[in-house]
């Protein structure tokens, strides 16, 4: 796995190519980000680094937490993240990762939770088509069958049905990075970005999955 940055969506936008076309770009605050933890194959039995993002009050965190962040002079941090490396030699504690890692036109993967819309029904949650809306109909809005009767007497797990919407962990693949503003800590992503303005995000090189 690639090393990537944590960040916080800002927004959408949009903005003009050398050819003066429309380009809709969400704007995402990149870290820095400090290397909390070096993890090797000799002390944890694999490399991996650790990275910390959204600094916050001390009494927010325990003392565990405190005395983690302490080993690499960082500030009370609210979230951590992991990434696995063939070789982590490279990194020290408390050095800053920064946009400037990426540049514009590369691909990234990017991760972060949608936003939740809370209970929802079938048309919306699955796009199931209504049924007729004529006087005498009474199925407007119903699942039909979910299943048969006597046998097997239950609806099978996995069905599709009502329920919660939104709220869980989305990647979205292969979006280009139109632009890289070290100065503010800015990256210009084309495309939309899962979750509201203020949502968390973990922005990594994307991984590229040749064909067989």
């Amino acid at each position: 796995m690639s090393v990537g940055i944590l960040g916080t969506k800002l927004g959408m936008t949009q903005i003009f190519d050398e050819k003066g076309r429309s380009v809709p770009v969400t704007v995402v605050q990149a870290g820095p980000c400090p290397v909390t933890q070096v993890k090797t194959a000799q002390t944890d039995g694999y490399n991996a680094i650790q990275i910390g993002y959204g600094e916050t009050r001390e009494k927010s965190l325990n003392r565990p937490e405190l005395g983690h962040l302490k080993k690499s002079d960082s500030a009370p941090l609210r979230h951590l993240k992991e990434y696995r490396l063939d070789d982590a030699s490279s990194y020290e504690l408390g050095q800053l990762l920064s946009v400037t890692q990426f540049e514009a036109g590369q691909i990234v993967d990017v991760t972060g939770d949608s936003t939740g819309r809370g209970f929802a029904g079938y048309q919306k949650r699955h796009n199931f088509a209504r049924g007729p809306m004529a006087h005498g109909s009474k199925n407007h809005r119903l699942p039909g069958s979910t299943g048969a009767g006597t046998t097997p007497g239950r609806v099978y797990p996995g069905k599709r049905m009502a329920g919660r919407l939104g709220g869980k962990q989305v990647t979205i693949r292969k979006l280009e990075v139109v632009k890289v503003d070290a100065e503010r800590n800015l990256l210009l992503i084309k495309g939309a970005l899962p979750g509201k303005s203020g949502a968390l995000l973990n922005i990594r090189p994307a991984t590229i999955v040749g064909r067989k």
